[in-house]
């Protein structure tokens, strides 16, 4: 089947400038008011975990991405926006996530919060070998490295720095606006995933059978890389159940943004906005089997 790059999701500029702008940013803000610089002190409380977390999303992740997208059939565009969901940090709701499954909360924040950082440098870099190694010489899309590390900072770093100052001199303000960005968070994610569902409905079953089985493997290997290699690290029990989940709750509005926003290619989308749908499947599936174990008294008090 020819993808149509015709008509994309992203020819209305009120969608590419400020809604996913400010969906992403009101998302980084939410979990910027969770946070209090003390938590980042767990970075020397948990120098191990923290390491195979990171390894976790940052190297291996990408890597069964890329592996995938190059054995998986599938179209370029779609192939490259594989790569790049896998290389974008985990999602705050991972943090939500770990906390129902019984995992370990604080270790959850300062992975998905080190991630978020260290992603504004590589996806840049990393996204441009994915779109050379798909796409080839005949693309005409490119990501701008320092500019899209200007724009990823704008639009992630600066609104969760911005609700960590509100959560340090308001405290009071912060727990309520974050209930609220919690929930406009999960609105805003329902509405830019139901509009490129409803955009590209047409051409969707044919997406679904070209990047499901994809997405599938992304998703369920990602977590089960994450849970085995902090079993053979020998960590926490809560630790296994939480670098798992991080490692497969990706920031899928992060994904979008920059495929349907900075890429302006709606094609790339798709991957991101089934696996923003799929990742709660397995993130159902680690809350059962986490509250088990706690069931069984199994986790350990940290």
């Amino acid at each position: 089947m020819r993808i149509s790059n015709q008509i994309g999701i992203m020819e209305s500029n009120l969608f590419t400038a400020i809604v996913l702008p400010i969906a992403l940013g009101i998302i980084m803000l939410g979990m910027g008011l969770s946070l209090v610089p003390e938590d980042f002190q767990a970075v020397t409380k948990y120098p191990k975990a923290i390491a195979i977390g990171l390894v976790s999303q940052l190297v291996i992740l990408p890597i069964i991405g890329f592996v995938i997208a190059s054995i998986v059939p599938m179209q370029p565009e779609i192939a490259a926006g594989l790569v790049i969901i896998s290389l974008c940090p985990g999602g705050p709701s991972s943090n939500l996530i770990t906390y129902l499954a019984k995992g370990d909360v604080a270790l959850a924040v300062i992975l998905t919060a080190l991630s978020s950082i260290i992603t504004v440098f590589t996806i840049p870099i990393l996204a441009n070998l994915a779109l050379q190694r798909f796409l080839g010489e005949s693309a005409v899309i490119e990501l701008p490295v320092f500019q899209t590390m200007l724009q990823i900072f704008i639009i992630t770093l600066l609104p969760c720095g911005l609700g960590m100052w509100i959560n340090q001199q308001f405290p009071d303000i912060a727990r309520s606006l974050e209930k609220v960005t919690n929930k406009l968070a999960v609105v805003f994610l329902f509405v830019i995933i139901s509009i490129l569902l409803i955009r590209e409905w047409q051409s969707l079953p044919s997406f679904i059978n070209q990047v499901g089985i994809g997405v599938v493997l992304l998703n369920i290997i990602a977590s089960l890389a994450g849970f085995w290699l902090s079993k053979l690290s020998k960590l926490k029990i809560s630790q296994q159940i939480c670098i798992a989940i991080d490692g497969s709750i990706q920031n899928g509005t992060l994904a979008i943004a920059i495929t349907a926003g900075l890429l302006k290619n709606p094609d790339m989308a798709i991957p991101a906005a089934i696996y923003s749908l799929f990742m709660y499947v397995t993130g159902f599936i680690a809350i059962f089997y986490g509250r088990k174990i706690a069931s069984t008294k199994v986790i350990e008090v940290n």
